[in-house]
Formats: C-alpha cells, structure tokens, sequence
C-alpha cells in the first residue's frame, strides 16, 4: 500500500499546499476531533497514528489508535457503532484532524453509553469547585450489553 502522505517540504507547502503532509507527534500520533455530521456536535477526540489515518481515508470509516490498548482500533467493530467519514479536514499546519462523522444505529460514539464521550459539564465560575453536571440523562445502549463483562481497557 503507497503512502498518502507527502513529506514535509516547507511551511508554505504545509499551510497552502494541496498536499497532506501530516505531522505526527514523537509518539507518532495525531489528535483527531470527532464531531456529529448533522449537529456539529463533539462525539469524541482520540488519536490516529499513519495507518488509522490511511484507513480512515480508504475506507470513509474511522479508524484510531488506542493509547491504553497500544493497537489500531476500527470504531464500531465491536458495538457495531460505526463512524462513517462523511467529511475529514486537516488544521493549517497539518497537526490536527477533524472527522465529521455519523454514526450507525443509535448515533452513540461514547464506550461508556453516551452519545458523546462530552456528556458531561465541568463548573466554572461562581459554581466552581460544584459536582459535574450531567448533559446527557439517559444513556443511549447499555454497554455491559454491547461490550461484554470483559475487562475494558480504557477504563482505569
């Protein structure tokens, strides 16, 4: 399989170039920003390494790579959960992806059951220091049911 990446020649091909010439970071990643197709909403940021990335450009499915499992990951192989790439765009300086996505079945992204890994609300302000507050109440699969009693390794 040829690479899709062109090397990294200068700052003007990076940043207004018609090459991708991504910048993995010294552990070969780059982050990747997940968001609803439709709602714009952030599902989820995780990581591709060049193979999750070339992937996820060959097959208009998301691809990642798992830091916590240390291997590639195909999103929905298990939960059947699937990111179909309905857009996938490269910030100017190539070190950042954003995946616009939508989601087979129940539009879930979350392994904890949310739709999105954001279901939550930090406090800030005059309520900060105040317990999280929970945008999504309900969950949208129960992930014992999906996933299994096995052990899930991205949890602690």
């Amino acid at each position: 399989m040829s690479s899709l990446f062109s090397p990294r020649e200068s700052v003007e091909q990076v940043e207004e170039g018609n090459q991708l010439a991504p910048k993995f970071d010294e552990n070969g990643l780059i982050p990747v920003v997940t968001t609803d197709y439709e709602s714009g909403e952030v599902l989820m940021v995780a990581y591709q390494n060049a193979e999750a990335l070339e992937r996820t450009i060959r097959s208009g499915e998301a691809w990642y790579y798992s830091r916590s499992r240390q291997c590639l990951w195909h999103k929905g192989a298990t939960s059947g959960l699937v990111q179909k790439v309905r857009e996938l765009r490269i910030d100017d300086d190539q070190d950042t992806v954003w995946m616009r996505v939508t989601v087979a079945d129940s539009g879930a992204s979350c392994h904890v059951g949310y739709r999105s890994c954001f279901y939550r609300k930090v406090p800030t302000e005059d309520s900060a220091g105040q317990a999280l507050e929970y945008l999504e109440r309900e969950k949208t699969f129960d992930p014992e049911e999906v996933y299994g009693d096995a052990e899930n390794p991205t949890r602690l």
